[in-house]
């Protein structure tokens, strides 16, 4: 496992890990910024993988800031990759994904309000990457289904970002991949 964009404060106990978010950190590209703007230096621990693999993990954290978010991330490039999890939006906590091929598309669902973590899983098969989402202790639920092409690595992982906030702590627990 490595880090794309280590954040200063982090700390990895088997197979949970806590991170504290560096302000200003965002991956998007382009789509609704006035100025075009391209933000690449969101964190992600994960690990470069080839063909099908799961992933899974539990998600929680003291979001606060406009757009913090926590999650996972699969990256093909700086250009081509998806996210989702939990993002803060308008004082409520959402389950967001963000998929970008040269410009970011961004959806989002309501989540409880009194949840305490999101669990979320990945299956990748030949090239589609299915996710799985509940929240707490309830039975996971299809949520979304996104093309991954199946000849290429992906860089597989969590991640989290604070892009306008000054930073949160994120917690992953129960965090694993496992190539298939």
């Amino acid at each position: 496992m490595e880090w794309l964009h280590e954040p200063a404060e982090w700390n990895l106990e088997g197979t949970d890990l806590s991170v504290r978010t560096e302000a200003g950190t965002d991956f998007w590209r382009v789509t609704g910024d006035v100025a075009g703007a391209i933000r690449d230096n969101g964190h992600v621990y994960g690990e470069k993988l080839e063909g099908d693999f799961d992933l899974s993990v539990q998600v929680s954290g003291t979001f606060a800031g406009q757009y913090d978010q926590a999650g996972v991330m699969v990256r093909l490039d700086d250009r081509h990759w998806f996210k989702t999890g939990v993002e803060y939006f308008d004082e409520k906590l959402r389950f967001a994904t963000v998929v970008t091929s040269d410009y970011s598309n961004w959806f989002f669902a309501d989540l409880p309000d009194d949840f305490d973590f999101l669990n979320l899983i990945l299956r990748h098969r030949g090239d589609a990457v299915e996710v799985l989402r509940s929240v707490n202790d309830e039975p996971p639920e299809f949520a979304v289904h996104l093309y991954l092409p199946p000849d290429k690595a992906a860089f597989a992982g969590v991640m989290c970002a604070a892009p306008l906030g000054e930073g949160f702590d994120a917690i992953f627990r129960n965090f694993a991949i496992n190539r298939i």
